[in-house]
Parts: structure tokens; sequence; C-alpha cells
């Protein structure tokens, strides 16, 4: 598991852990790891044209001692410093001892049109606020040259903890990252500008504490979470998940959302809405009812709401039982906050940023640039975990715990039925026993691969995508 933590708890560590080092220890291991990766990224440093760009923060310190050491290694290595009287003085003594040069501002843009590397030390985790204008310039310029950039902890401009970027920032080729992960690498807008993340052991594992604030699940911990029928297991023991979803106008949405629950491990699928004919014509083994949700027969969780026009009835008799439900599409626009809140059992809420807007009442861009703000706001006005959809799904629990984020989708995921799929896997997922946080965050991991599988490169559908999730559950399980 990818485990992220935000600004005040890493200084706090890095604190702890510097009163049981020799001074200097951290910045010297920092420097070490992104040497080493800087020259990786090179092949040869030999001859090579490396540009620092050096602020005025233990970043700057790092990017110079870095620097010294690819020097030393017959590296012509120079650096633009931006702010001169605070520029740490340890790691600019060891870059000239090491033969590096100082390059002043109207020279900057020369050998950074030159350069090989250019290595971003501009800004640390506590930035804020996009970058200043004269970094800005440089930052255009770096971009003009086409020289491969790497930052260092974080690209300068991005926010460490909330994943925002409010104005110019780096756009890094390689970030390499001390310690730990923190949130802004994992969660767009800001993993964008990332590029490649390498993480850098400095001992801080030791004085972390607890689940983080983000994580990021990889396919040992979602191996650990799928569920597994026994010799005991019947279709009804792992679990029956309730459709009601799709109408007159949007028929397809209930099949898709039957095709993804059929692939999420219960043992059956109960479908009731007026789609009925057209979800036994492809998924003849689907257990069709005319009588509405409360008639259907029992089930262990419901998805309610792909498809379902103006339904409002249906969706508020679903979110009145006591078993988990998946609300989605117009589910969400339909059901009462009230009548969410007070449920007893589980709710989970599968928005995209456009539907998560007009949950919070502010513009999509809103939502879209700050979106573990969104989907933490959401979660608790809501009292419901919430899978905010988008090239980062995130799934937020009501408690406030760490927000799980997955990136294993591709944009060909942008397709339509693509969601209704996501829904009845996750529904599935609940009706397997599931927690709504486990089930929303394995299902997007799985929906992800599976898109992943079934586009190849090239334009799929969301029928694609289902047919692609078993090939997904056997990749994690394998």
């Amino acid at each position: 598991m990818r485990t992220a933590y935000c600004v005040d708890t890493v200084r706090g560590a890095e604190r702890e852990l510097m009163g049981r080092v020799a001074e200097g220890a951290l910045m010297q291991r920092a420097a070490a790891g992104l040497a080493a990766a800087c020259a990786e990224l090179l092949g040869r440093v030999y001859g090579r044209r490396v540009v620092l760009l050096v602020g005025s923060g233990d970043n700057g310190g790092d990017a110079l001692y870095a620097g010294a050491r690819l020097a030393r290694r017959g590296a012509g290595v120079a650096a633009v410093l931006l702010a001169p009287e605070r520029t740490h003085s340890g790691g600019l003594a060891a870059l000239r001892r090491a033969g590096g040069a100082v390059v002043g501002a109207r020279g900057a843009e020369g050998v950074i049109r030159r350069a090989d590397l250019v290595v971003d030390g501009i800004v640390g985790i506590g930035g804020r606020g996009g970058l200043r204008p004269d970094a800005a310039e440089l930052v255009a310029a770096v971009e003009r040259s086409g020289a491969a950039v790497v930052a260092v902890d974080l690209p300068s401009g991005v926010e460490a903890d909330s994943g925002e970027v409010r104005g110019a920032a780096v756009r890094a080729d390689l970030t390499v990252t001390f310690g730990t992960y923190k949130p802004g690498l994992l969660v767009d807008p800001a993993r964008e500008y990332a590029g490649v993340v390498r993480l850098v052991d400095i001992g801080l594992g030791d004085v972390l504490p607890g689940e983080g604030d983000v994580q990021a699940l990889q396919h040992a911990e979602v191996a650990a979470l799928l569920p597994e029928p026994g010799g005991e297991s019947d279709k009804y023991r792992r679990g029956v998940v309730g459709i009601a979803a799709g109408s007159a106008r949007y028929p397809g949405a209930a099949v898709l959302a039957v095709a993804g629950a059929l692939r999420g491990g219960a043992g059956a699928v109960r479908y009731v809405g007026p789609a009925g004919e057209a979800v036994l014509a492809r998924f003849p083994e689907t257990l069709v009812s005319h009588r509405g949700p409360r008639e259907a027969g029992r089930v262990q969780a419901w998805v309610v709401g792909p498809g379902a026009g103006d339904d409002a009835g249906t969706v508020a008799e679903v979110l009145g039982t006591d078993v988990p439900v998946l609300l989605d599409a117009d589910g969400l626009r339909l059901a009462e906050r009230d009548a969410v809140r007070g449920r007893g059992a589980p709710t989970l809420m599968t928005p995209h940023a456009g539907e998560a807007a007009a949950l919070l009442g502010v513009a999509r861009e809103e939502v879209e640039g700050a979106r573990l703000a969104a989907v933490r706001e959401l979660a608790g006005r809501y009292g419901a975990t919430v899978l905010l959809k988008g090239s980062t799904t995130l799934v937020a629990g009501p408690d406030g715990g760490a927000v799980r984020v997955n990136a294993t989708g591709t944009p060909w995921l942008a397709t339509a039925g693509s969601g209704d799929v996501l829904s009845g896997l996750a529904g599935s997922l609940l009706a397997a026993g599931l927690s709504a946080v486990d089930a929303g965050s394995v299902g997007a991991y799985l929906h992800g691969l599976a898109g992943r599988f079934a586009a190849e490169g090239a334009p799929v559908g969301a029928h694609d995508v289902a047919e692609a999730i078993p090939e997904a559950w056997r990749d994690v399980r394998g």
C-alpha cells in the first residue's frame, strides 16, 4: 500500500528523527537518493549538463548537495539561486567545492536552454498558491528547453496536502520524494504534474503514525479483500445484490449495471425495474421481479439510480431498507439528504465531478481543482461513504479517516455506461460482505484494471469493460 501523510505529520516525524541521528544526516540521505535517481535518468553522468533551480528552503539544500554529488562524477552543474541571501549555505559550499557554478538570473535562460536535466528545488512541501513570477519565468524557460525535469520531494507550485494547483507549477518527468508519499503526489490535479514518483527511504517509517491521510491500495491489499467462496457456499451464502435501475428511456443502464454485478463476487443478482426484458435477453441468469424492491426477495445490498430517470419512489423505497445501498447517477439527484443521513445501514454514493458539484452547490471546476476537499465534504454532509469518480478515484468514509485513492484506470474509461458497470460491480462487493469503503476501493481498482485490459490503447465500450472484469480479478489474485 502507498500511504501518504500531510505536511504537519511529516514535519513532526522529521523533527523526531533528527533528534536521533547526526546533524544533517536526513538531508544527506535525501541528497544521495536524489542524486542516484538523477544519474539513473541521465544514463551517463560524465559530461552531462545539469541545472539546479534553488529556493530558500531545505528542498534547495537537497538539490545543492545532490548537484555536488553529480559534479563529482563529471557532470557540469550550475545552480540558479532564487533567493541568494537565504540559500542553504552548507549545500552551496558543497556544490562549489565539487566544481559546480552559480548562475545569476540574467544568465539563467541560457544555461537552462542547454541543459540535459533540470532539478526543481524551488519550493518545499509547505508551498501554497502557485509559483511567484520570478520562479514561474524560470519554469517557462525549462518547458521551452525540453530538458528532463526532476522535482525534489514535490513539484514546486502544487500543494502537498490537497493536491491542488492554484497557479503556475513545475511539470516533472520524475519526482523524488523523501520518507513517505504526500497526498498531492497521489491525487489529481497535482498527480499529473509529478510524473513518475520515486520514494527514497530516509528512516521516517519508524516514527510515522497509523494509517496516514491518503492510501493507495496495491494488488496485495485488493487480493486480500476479494470475496472467495468456500466449500459450503451457495448462491445465497455468497450474497445477493439487488439492482433497481433503468427506465423506458435508459434500459441499457440496467443491463450494464447487471453486467458489472454478475462479475462482482455475489452469488446472485435480482433486478427490479422496467428493463427486465432487456436484462433477461442479455443475462438470463438474472432473477427479475416486477413487484418493486420490497417484494423482490431478500438481498444483502441494493444498487439504485443508474438510468432511473425521475423514479424518486423507487429510490426512496431502497433507501428505506436495512441493507447497504449504493446510490448512483439519477439516484444521487433524487435522494433526500436526510433520508441518506438517517439510514442505519451503510450507503455508498458514487458521483462524478459534475454530480458532486451539484450536491455541494458549487461549480464543477471547484470539485475538480480540490478533489480531496470535495470528497471529504460530501461524505461528511451525507454521513455516507463517497466514491468520487475521475482520473484518480477517491473513496472517503463518513468517519473522516484516511481517503483511499485509485489510479488504475485509463482515459478510455470516460465512455457512456462505464459508471453503470462500476456501480453493479461495487454493489455486488457490498452484497458479498465488504464494507462500503472496501467495496468502493476494490470496485474502483478492478474497474480501472478492466478498462486497461479492455482498451489496450484503443476505444472501448462499457460492455467491453464489464467483460474484462474477470481478467482483472485473476490478475489481482495472481
